[in-house]
C-alpha cells in the first residue's frame, strides 16, 4: 500500500513539473507548434502577398539581405489604404517603422496624410498621400525616403477592409474609447462607436480608424492605437492557429516585399520573446491653404525629431535601455529652454 501511495506522489509530482514546465516554456513550445503545424501554411498565404517593388525604370528593386536582417534593426513603410468603390487609391495611413528584432522593439513614424512636400517622380509638391494615387506603393517609399532623409528597407501596404475581417475573425480587439464616437458631418457617413466596450467589432474597429471629424493629427493616433491592439490580439497565444485563416482573409488586402520565410522567422522570433513594445511619434503640421486646398505643413522641429529617432532607432550599436523616444527630446528641449 505504502509503495502504491509512494508510485502516484511521484506520478503527481511528475505531472506537476511537465505542467509546470509547459507553463514557463508556452512561448518556445508555442513555436515548436507553429513549426510543426502551420509554417508551410503560412508561407503559401503569404506568397500570394508577396509582391517586390519596380523602379520607375520598370526595373525590380534591389533585393534586401535576409539574414543580417533578423538580428539588425530594419525599417519598414506601413501604408494603410481605406479605399471605397468609386474611389481612387490613396494611403490613409503612412508610417515610417523601425523594428528592432532583438529587443523586441518597434518605432512608428507617422506622417500625417495632408502632409505638403515634394512627391519624388511628379516634380511636384502635394498631399503626401497622393505619391501613393500617382504610383503606388515605389512612388510613397521614394518620397517618404526624400522626406525623412533614411532609406526604407521594405514596405507593407493592407487595406483596412481586409482588416476589418481579420479583427471579426479575431474575435474583436480592444480599444481605449472613454467618449462616444459619432460621425455626422453632412457629406460623410454616419456611424457611432460607443465608449468603454470590453470589445470591439471590426466595423467598429475600422470606424474608430476612419473618424475623422476632430483632426488628422488625432486621426493619426487612432491609427497607430488600432494597429498596436490588432498586433497584441494577433500575438495572444490562443490566436496562433488562426494565423493561416488570418492571412486567406486579407488575401489581396496585404502586399509587401518582405519574402515569406524572412516573416515567419521575424514572427517566430517575436513570438518566443517577451511582448513587442511600441513607441510612437507623430510629425505635426500647421494647416493652410493653396488655391482652396487644405495643406498640413510640416513643422520643420518634427520633422528633425523624426530624423533623430530614426537615427537612435536604426543604429544596432545603440543599447535598448538608451534608445531615443519621443519624452527624451521633450526633456532635452526643456533643458535647453532652462539654460
Amino acid at each position: 500500500m505504502k509503495k502504491r501511495t509512494k508510485t502516484y506522489i511521484t506520478l503527481t509530482v511528475i505531472l506537476l513539473l511537465l505542467a509546470g514546465g509547459a507553463y514557463l516554456f508556452r512561448k518556445q513550445l508555442a513555436v515548436m507548434a507553429f513549426d510543426l503545424f502551420l509554417s508551410k501554411q503560412v508561407e503559401s498565404s503569404l506568397q500570394k502577398s508577396y509582391q517586390p517593388l519596380t523602379s520607375q525604370d520598370n526595373v525590380p528593386s534591389k533585393p534586401v539581405e535576409k539574414i543580417a536582417y533578423q538580428s539588425k534593426p530594419f525599417s519598414v513603410l506601413l501604408l494603410g489604404s481605406d479605399q471605397r468603390d468609386n474611389e481612387p487609391s490613396r494611403s490613409d495611413t503612412i508610417i515610417y517603422s523601425v523594428v528592432r528584432p532583438k529587443d523586441s522593439k518597434v518605432l512608428l513614424i507617422s506622417i500625417p496624410r495632408d502632409t505638403y512636400t515634394e512627391i519624388v517622380g511628379k516634380g511636384k509638391k502635394d498631399k503626401i498621400t497622393h505619391a501613393y494615387a500617382f504610383g503606388g506603393q515605389q512612388m510613397s517609399k521614394d518620397t517618404v525616403e526624400a522626406f525623412l532623409d533614411h532609406d526604407i528597407n521594405y514596405y507593407a501596404t493592407i487595406n483596412f477592409k481586409g482588416l476589418k475581417d481579420a479583427v471579426d475573425a479575431l474575435g474583436g480587439v480592444e480599444l481605449p474609447i472613454g467618449k462616444d464616437i459619432v460621425n455626422k458631418g453632412k457629406d460623410h457617413e454616419k456611424f457611432t462607436v460607443k465608449a468603454n466596450k470590453p470589445i470591439y467589432s471590426g466595423e467598429e474597429a475600422l470606424n474608430y480608424v476612419r473618424y475623422r471629424e476632430d483632426s488628422d493629427f488625432n486621426r493619426t493616433k487612432r491609427q497607430q492605437v488600432f494597429l498596436d491592439a490588432v498586433a497584441n490580439r494577433m500575438l495572444n497565444l490562443n490566436q496562433i492557429s488562426k494565423i493561416p485563416e488570418l492571412l486567406e482573409i486579407m488575401g489581396d488586402n496585404f502586399k509587401t516585399d518582405m519574402q515569406p520565410n524572412f516573416i515567419i522567422n521575424l514572427a517566430k522570433q517575436v513570438l518566443a520573446d517577451d511582448k513587442a513594445e511600441m513607441t510612437a511619434y507623430t510629425i505635426m503640421g500647421e494647416g493652410m491653404k493653396i488655391d482652396g486646398v487644405y495643406y498640413d505643413e510640416p513643422i520643420k522641429k518634427d520633422v528633425q525629431n523624426a530624423k533623430k529617432l530614426i537615427d537612435s532607432w536604426e543604429n544596432p550599436d545603440t543599447p535598448s535601455d538608451q534608445l531615443l523616444t519621443p519624452d527624451m527630446l521633450d526633456k532635452k528641449e526643456e533643458t535647453t529652454a532652462v539654460k
